[in-house]
């Protein structure tokens, strides 16, 4: 079953932008906000990576810019 959210308090210049990017992708605001929640929430944060990572026993031992590199590339960037 679908759940409803409801958000409060949205700054006018934030809710403006909803608006216009809504509008350029032919969709409503509500469905916007939808597709941009999902496309945000199918994405991996650095602790899931790593917690995946810390389960199959690798340690980190490349350089920063690599690390981004492979969070940029399990992420769909």
């Amino acid at each position: 079953m679908s759940k409803m959210i409801q958000i409060r308090n949205v700054p006018d210049d934030l809710h403006r932008q909803l608006k216009i990017r809504a509008a350029a992708a032919g969709m409503t605001m509500s469905d916007y906000i939808k597709r941009e929640l999902g496309l945000r929430t199918r994405k991996s944060t650095i602790r899931e990576i790593a917690a995946r990572r810390d389960a199959r026993g690798r340690k980190s031992t490349g350089t920063i810019q690599q690390t981004v590199d492979i969070i940029r590339e399990a992420r769909g960037d």
